[in-house]
């Protein structure tokens, strides 16, 4: 649905909340208030309307449903009906995101300055590929700062399994039935750095690891998210790279070879040992 257009403002004596974000990233920018069906909650970018909702939720557009939208944030961006807060997805635009609550009573605005750093879209959506030799240990770097603030998230993924996670100075590893199955007392994760570690490494934890780290910064009304991938492959190394599964099998094996030769030998003794008439 299409909206009544308007038009933005400089922001010319509104605070402004300076924002990074790695580019590709998301971006959530909090309104700090719950609709009570009789605001108008609109925003901007550098003056152009991106996104409006209104208290009794007959208006609402985002990207290219408002009249005065284009093309760049299409399918990028969501708008929270309970709180009119807007999340910016695969964020690639540096400017100023204004927010303007509009009352019978008063309105006000807020400004987020967002910088979008450069990174190169190949380095961007980049799933980086590891190996290592099976039975070694391997640790996944997260390349990235790992801020200390009470409500950060760290998690870590395992082919779509939840196998660690930080939040604040709260650490978990494997809570879900089946990561204790496949990594039980194998896992290890760095507080300081977010690292995740695996030891022992096994044929069966090739996959893919995924890591989201989500930033959230209650003072300045925003939540940064930032997504990393790895593809590891664990290399069985011929003659010395044998799993326990394999090895305990030789040894059966070996056993029952040896335990059929002993019987045999001692039937031919006694075979042997009858005297002939």
């Amino acid at each position: 649905m299409s909206c009544v257009c308007s038009s933005g403002v400089s922001g010319v004596g509104s605070d402004v909340v300076p924002v990074s974000v790695i580019k590709g990233g998301s971006v959530t920018l909090y309104t700090g208030v719950q609709t009570n069906q009789q605001e108008v909650i609109k925003w901007y970018f550098n003056d152009t309307r991106i996104a409006q909702i209104s208290g009794d939720l007959s208006e609402i557009c985002t990207d290219v449903q408002c009249e005065d939208g284009d093309e760049r944030f299409r399918d990028r961006l969501k708008l929270d009906h309970q709180t009119g807060s807007l999340n910016i997805m695969n964020i690639t635009d540096s400017g100023l995101y204004e927010l303007k609550i509009i009352s019978s009573k008063s309105s006000s605005d807020k400004i987020f300055r967002i910088a979008v750093t450069g990174v190169p879209a190949a380095e961007r959506d980049e799933v980086k590929r590891e190996s290592v030799k099976e039975g070694d240990s391997f640790t996944f770097d997260p390349g990235v700062p790992v801020i200390k603030n009470p409500n950060d998230v760290t998690k870590w993924y395992f082919n779509d399994i939840i196998i660690a996670e930080i939040t604040g100075d709260q650490s978990k590893i494997c809570t879900d039935v089946q990561c204790k199955e496949r990594f039980r007392d194998r896992l290890k994760l760095d507080h300081q750095t977010g690292s995740l570690t695996i030891t022992n490494t096994r044929n069966t934890d090739s996959g893919e690891y995924k890591l989201l780290i989500i930033i959230i910064n209650s003072s300045f009304s925003i939540s940064i998210t930032t997504v990393k991938r790895f593809n590891l492959t664990v290399i069985d190394v011929p003659g010395s790279g044998l799993s326990s599964g394999a090895v305990a099998g030789i040894v059966v094996v070996v056993l029952l070879v040896f335990a059929a030769a002993v019987i045999y030998y001692r039937r031919h003794r006694t075979h042997a040992a009858v005297p002939q008439r």
